[in-house]
């Protein structure tokens, strides 16, 4: 049979959706390529969400026929979704255009090109999830750890978000569907799993009216299994507090949020479609501490969003002196076409919006490297991703530390990947910690 190879981008999110492309493929019979040297087909899983992730999916793209002339090519992902017909007319580098609404097609998308057509399928993305998973033979996470998507799309509509655009409105799994993989992938050796949506605090809106997060983190705690449960991306203007009491009962349950406040300022929130302000998110921050003392709390702030003032952002810069947010990025503004954000005025310049990305990003080396600080001499459990035989090195990850987003824990002892260990944190280098091996669970 042929084979195949994922060139990956985009969030974790776009990840979960290369691998069900993988496994599908797998299923109908294709071999998975360990290089794109070595594979029939290269498939570009893209992402479209700014404007830098999309020159870079595009780029990868070019590159692609550029290195492999003899080779298919397949642009799959959040690009293809967004722009079918633009990428099908006037990127005649791919030679097929697939969208991500219906993933069970792939397969007969390679087949088609494989075949010599040329081909575009997009359709539109469905109302409602399917009524149960399909199982992914194949993970691209480290050992140890996968990703559970529990919703698709978002209903939200931020002005700056071209999600709604790319994968529809909100549409949740059922619970019994979400644990029914939990189990799966722990009876696999998964230890850590991380569930992600566009906004988990959501989560069952769609099916009963109200966020049923609370509901499946108590579903998920009644597996009598040893693992660990991490929850992703909620939006601070609806913030579940209802989950804090599940969590602090169930210690399997990292204590880690990702809140993406975006900005601090009401007049920037409003023109962003968001409701809170510096005081509301503050006080949300304070009553997560309250519950979950030895909380770790990561979020992202968006500069150089239309109308942003000096004044909105020094309220920014006080929030985040106030806030001490763990983890931070921040980004600035990209004009979206067709979002309501894209006609906006007036429009800080882009070097002016560059500045103020620059003294977000100073003044948070500062604060992150305080608030690690708390951690030395903490005992924890470490999920161990790398391995590096030679030097009785591994690279592996506490509850404090999301995959692929954080820094990381080293530990000078030789460890399988996958493996589970119990360590003392000992010192802080720059955003990672180092630690002394205390404990070893085996995969």
């Amino acid at each position: 049979m042929p084979s195949f190879y994922i060139d990956q981008h985009g969030c974790a999110k776009n990840q979960v959706d290369g691998e069900e492309i993988a496994s599908r493929l797998l299923d109908a019979g294709y071999l998975q390529a360990p290089s794109p040297e070595q594979a029939d087909v290269v498939i570009i899983n893209t992402c479209g969400f700014i404007e830098d992730a999309k020159k870079e999916s595009i780029n990868a793209i070019i590159d692609a026929r550029r290195s492999w002339a003899s080779k298919k090519i397949v642009v799959a992902g959040c690009l293809s979704q967004r722009y079918p017909k633009e990428l099908f007319d006037d990127l005649t580098e791919a030679d097929g255009i697939a969208g991500n609404a219906d993933l069970s097609l792939l397969p007969s998308v390679i087949d088609r090109v494989l075949a010599g057509e040329r081909v575009l399928v997009c359709p539109p993305q469905p109302t409602v999830m399917p009524a149960a998973h399909y199982r992914r033979s194949t993970l691209f996470d480290y050992p140890g750890t996968a990703h559970i998507k529990i919703t698709e799309g978002c209903s939200n509509h931020c002005s700056y978000c071209a999600i709604p655009l790319i994968r529809g409105e909100l549409r949740s799994r059922t619970i019994d569907d979400i644990v029914a993989e939990a189990r799966s992938l722990l009876d696999r050796g998964v230890f850590e799993i991380v569930l992600i949506g566009q906004d988990l605090g959501n989560y069952g809106r769609d099916l009963e009216g109200r966020c049923m997060l609370a509901d499946l983190l108590a579903s998920l705690g009644a597996i009598d299994r040893d693992f660990r449960i991490r929850v992703m991306y909620l939006h601070p203007d609806h913030f579940p507090l209802d989950i804090l009491p599940v969590m602090k009962r169930d210690p399997r349950m990292a204590h880690y949020f990702d809140i993406p406040f975006q900005h601090a300022s009401a007049h920037v929130l409003q023109a962003m479609n968001r409701r809170g302000d510096r005081t509301q998110y503050l006080d949300l921050l304070a009553r997560i501490r309250d519950a979950l003392p030895d909380v770790m709390l990561r979020s992202t702030f968006l500069v150089g969003f239309p109308g942003e003032t000096e004044s909105d952002f020094e309220e920014l810069l006080a929030f985040q002196e106030q806030a001490k947010l763990d983890w931070l990025g921040a980004f600035t503004w990209s004009r979206e076409e067709h979002t309501p954000a894209y006609a906006m005025k007036p429009r800080v310049p882009a070097s002016v919006a560059r500045q103020r990305k620059a003294r977000i990003e100073e003044m948070q080396q500062s604060i992150t490297s305080a608030q690690l600080h708390r951690f030395v001499n903490v005992v924890d459990r470490f999920i161990v991703e790398e391995a590096f035989e030679h030097d009785d090195l591994c690279i592996a990850r506490g509850y404090m530390q999301a995959p692929d987003v954080d820094g990381v824990t080293l530990i000078h002892a030789s460890c399988t990947p996958g493996s589970v260990v119990t360590a003392r944190i000992i010192a802080i280098n720059g955003v990672d910690f180092n630690a002394r091996l205390e404990y070893t669970r085996s995969p």
